[in-house]
């Protein structure tokens, strides 16, 4: 997961971590509607890898628009 916060942090993405008990983090952008879940679990399923950068994508479309 640490790797996952970094990636966000260097596209300038907020990583929530999980609050109030749950397992999931939260990465949101203001540029976006969405708001897409990873759950803390070890390792992480490549279709979240997939989804973060599909997101991380879609907010730089947004940036350069």
């Amino acid at each position: 997961m640490n790797d996952v916060q970094q990636v966000c942090k260097d596209w300038d993405v907020v990583c929530s971590p999980p609050t109030g008990g749950g397992s999931h983090y939260k990465v949101s952008h203001p540029s976006q509607a969405a708001i897409l879940t990873i759950p803390y679990r070890k390792p992480i399923k490549p279709v979240y890898i997939r989804l973060l950068v599909r997101f991380i994508e879609a907010v730089e479309r947004d940036r350069h628009s």
